[in-house]
């Protein structure tokens, strides 16, 4: 008897779903994407309609033979992918290769992975949703366009392999001009003044000035607050008001996307792609010993904070269980998600309140842990009653001064049972009545200066570019990791820096693509995109408008774009020669080099200091060759070797800091459509060998070391050095089919 055939994008999920499903359904995964647009071309018609072609995904293809080998069997093929745009894609993708071979297929999606929801998924089959299809399409094509038009203009100008991307590029403007405002600040010094006072019971507290002649406290030098100090020395310190209130503190909804990436950052150090990568774990199913595999937490690609009315209700009585019933909130506590929110799905909660943190602790690496451990936190207390708060405050009056401190104490503590994260401490004030005369003890002064605004960490990026609209959840991740592995960025105390590079790239596509770069532009192309999934729009037309823009902007650029591959001028002299210094850019990073070269050679490493101004790096003492900065912590990169002999590069600040990345020949791939370049490795037995960098994408490697030459006979894109006793030094095509040599000239 044929089974019905479910298939979903990950193979963890296979696991879970057939232990709910047992045998009366078959179930396979698609490990993600099967088909995409090509790599080694534009892959879309711009002059009919922007019409995509798809191509078989090279690592998919045994994916794809298992997939049709099991639909061919299927009475029907359920198609189970994530429940969003994406997920819509994949599903697409999935019947248009599926269809030659079993026609019947339907969609079906479920928001977390247990018994319940994908039972329920199963008597719910719907059709693809073709407009949900179309806006992911849309959104692929858009970013094709940018990327595939733009980058090889900035290849052609500043260097070979990096990118612009629709929101990527967006992003770095963000980092850059934060660091702009930083380098032009002028700090301020001002003068913070406290009191020490004593109540007739003798107690101590410490007041704030905060007004004089009942404006705000501003005291900008020493000067006027020696004055002030002098004036109050004598004076009478009198109670005017005593101020006491109760307040609730409602709880935060529970996570999504961009708030779990948030917390996890400041709470944990971790990275966008990390928490995203431990909740996709989650989401799927773990190992949990006795209990076998299970999935912990519903669908973590959200933005929306609306909770199910099951799991209120289940909450709701969980915690009367554990806390009582002074915990439960009278009503059900609901959360308003923003205008701007998809609301595809549930925020970002536990499947099963009753399995707590502690639970599955002994099963689950400290990472996964943690992560579960807010979300479970988050959840709950989401659904808690509020906590009580009595505030106090106290004003007192000195002379022409005021002054002013504030109490607060938790009466009750309500959702801080569970959520202990950002609780205050109790700040307990001494009674006191109005009119009661307090004794000054000492009056402390203290210089400080404003400070400029702070660097984006990866956290208040990611709020800054929700607040924007720019992107979506499922985007940050990935949005950060391309900025640091195009190098950008790097982090100096997790916090971003824009490197040389990420400078005059953020500058050039301003200057010449001004629109594309505009905060507005892109969160409004967000806004778009919505509207096609909602039927609103049409695909076609969003990109044709689009297209208006980008084609125009395009041929302009590509004949008055600056060109600073050979370098960016500065003002620094060459000690040796003369001529000034230029910033180079080179596959190990940015470096400064004499104008003149190849008539002369200096080069220097250098930094930018708080006010951008360049500071040359002194490396006479280093024994190791210092190539460049390191993306991660700023530290200084070095040439390594390993225990076979093979260079790569390391920050200096190992272990605190574990950056490697290959040694690289600065030979491109000689491979049609791949941008990698070739790296030096070596095998396990220690031998040396040169791969390309986008390994296994690009499986291209060879024995010796490459020559950045084509071949004069067959045109393969390099030839490689070689040995020989008879030969000396030549030069050899690697096409086996080829027998050019070269003698190679010292």
């Amino acid at each position: 008897m044929k089974k019905d055939l479910i298939i979903v994008e990950s193979p963890a999920k296979v696991k879970t779903i057939k232990k709910i499903v047992g045998n009366k359904y078959l179930v396979e995964a698609t490990v993600g994407h099967i088909r995409d647009l090509p790599t080694n071309s534009l892959g879309v018609d711009e002059n009919k309609d922007f019409k995509p072609t798809y191509v078989i995904l090279p690592n998919k293809r045994s994916v794809v033979k298992r997939l049709k080998d099991s639909a061919k069997n299927a009475n029907l093929i359920l198609l189970a992918p994530d429940p969003d745009r994406e997920g819509e894609a994949i599903a697409w993708h999935v019947a248009e290769v599926l269809k030659t071979v079993n026609p019947n297929y339907k969609r079906i999606q479920f928001n977390e992975i247990t018994a319940t929801a994908i039972k329920k998924a199963l008597t719910e089959l719907r059709d693809l949703d073709e407009k949900l299809f179309n806006s992911q399409q849309a959104r692929r094509i858009l970013d094709r366009l940018v990327g595939y038009k733009i980058s090889p203009l900035l290849w052609q100008k500043v260097k070979r392999g990096i990118s612009a991307g629709r929101v990527q590029s967006v992003a770095l403007r963000l980092i850059v001009e934060r660091e702009r405002e930083r380098q032009a600040f002028v700090p301020r010094e001002y003068w913070v003044v406290k009191a020490h006072l004593l109540t007739k019971n003798n107690e101590e507290f410490v007041c704030d000035l905060w007004k004089i002649d009942g404006k705000k406290a501003d005291i900008p030098n020493e000067k006027k607050a020696l004055e002030l100090e002098k004036s109050l020395l004598d004076a009478t310190f009198k109670v005017v008001e005593v101020k006491e209130k109760e307040r609730l503190r409602a709880p935060k909804p529970p996570f999504i996307t961009s708030t779990l990436q948030q917390e996890c950052n400041v709470r944990f150090g971790y990275s966008t792609k990390k928490v995203m990568s431990i909740a996709q774990n989650l989401y799927e199913g773990m190992e949990l010993g006795d209990l076998g595999v299970m999935a912990l937490i519903t669908y973590m690609r959200t933005d929306s904070v609306r909770v199910s009315k099951e799991a209120q209700t289940s909450a709701r009585k969980w915690i009367g269980q554990a806390f009582g019933k002074e915990y439960v909130p009278s009503k059900i506590r609901n959360f308003k998600t923003k205008s701007s929110a998809q609301d595809a799905h549930e925020a970002i909660r536990p499947i099963d309140i009753s399995i707590t943190p502690e639970q599955v602790k002994p099963y689950l690496p400290r990472d996964h842990y943690q992560v579960y451990k807010i979300i479970w936190e988050r959840f709950v207390a989401s659904q808690m009653a509020s906590a009580k708060i009595l505030d106090t405050e106290i004003l007192i009056e000195a002379k022409n001064t005021l002054w002013r401190v504030k109490g607060e104490q938790i009466i009750f503590d309500g959702f801080y049972k569970v959520y202990t994260y950002g609780i205050k401490k109790d700040v307990i004030l001494p009674k006191v009545v109005a009119q009661e005369e307090l004794k000054l003890n000492k009056l402390k002064k203290e210089q400080k200066f404003t400070t400029p605004p702070a660097r984006y960490s990866e956290a208040t990026l990611v709020k800054k570019m929700e607040e924007n609209g720019i992107g979506r959840p499922s985007t940050y991740a990935q949005i950060i990791s391309t900025l640091k592995e195009r190098e950008y960025v790097i982090m100096e105390d997790k916090q971003f820096v824009p490197t040389e590079l990420g400078f005059i790239v953020c500058d050039l596509l301003i200057k010449h693509f001004p629109e594309l770069m505009d905060i507005n532009f892109t969160a409004d192309m967000e806004e778009k995109l919505d509207k096609v999934a909602e039927g609103q729009l049409d695909w076609v037309a969003l990109l044709k408008d689009f297209a208006k823009y980008l084609y125009p902007a395009l041929e302009k650029a590509m004949n008055e774009m600056e060109l600073v591959k050979k370098g960016k001028e500065t003002d620094l002299i060459c000690e040796k020669c003369g001529s000034k210094m230029v910033i180079k850019f080179g596959k190990n990073g940015e470096f400064l080099a004499c104008s003149a070269y190849p008539a002369c050679s200096n080069t220097k490493n250098f930094r930018r200091n708080e006010k951008g101004e360049i500071e040359i790096i002194d490396n006479s003492e280093n024994k190791e060759e210092v190539v460049g900065r390191c993306p991660e912590c700023g530290g200084d990169l070095v040439v390594k070797k390993t225990k076979k002999g093979a260079r790569f590069i390391a920050c200096k600040n190992y272990p605190k800091c574990k950056y490697t990345r290959s040694f690289s020949t600065n030979v491109k791939c000689p491979m049609v459509g791949c941008d990698g370049e070739i790296v030096e490795r070596s095998t396990k037995k220690g031998k040396i060998f040169y791969s390309c960098s986008n390994y296994p994408k690009c499986k291209f490697a060879i024995w010796n070391p490459p020559f950045d030459k084509k071949c004069p006979e067959c045109g393969f894109g390099i030839l490689e050095i070689k040995v020989s006793k008879s030969r000396g030094k030549y030069l050899a095509c690697p096409n086996k089919d080829c027998n050019y040599r070269e003698k190679l000239e010292e």
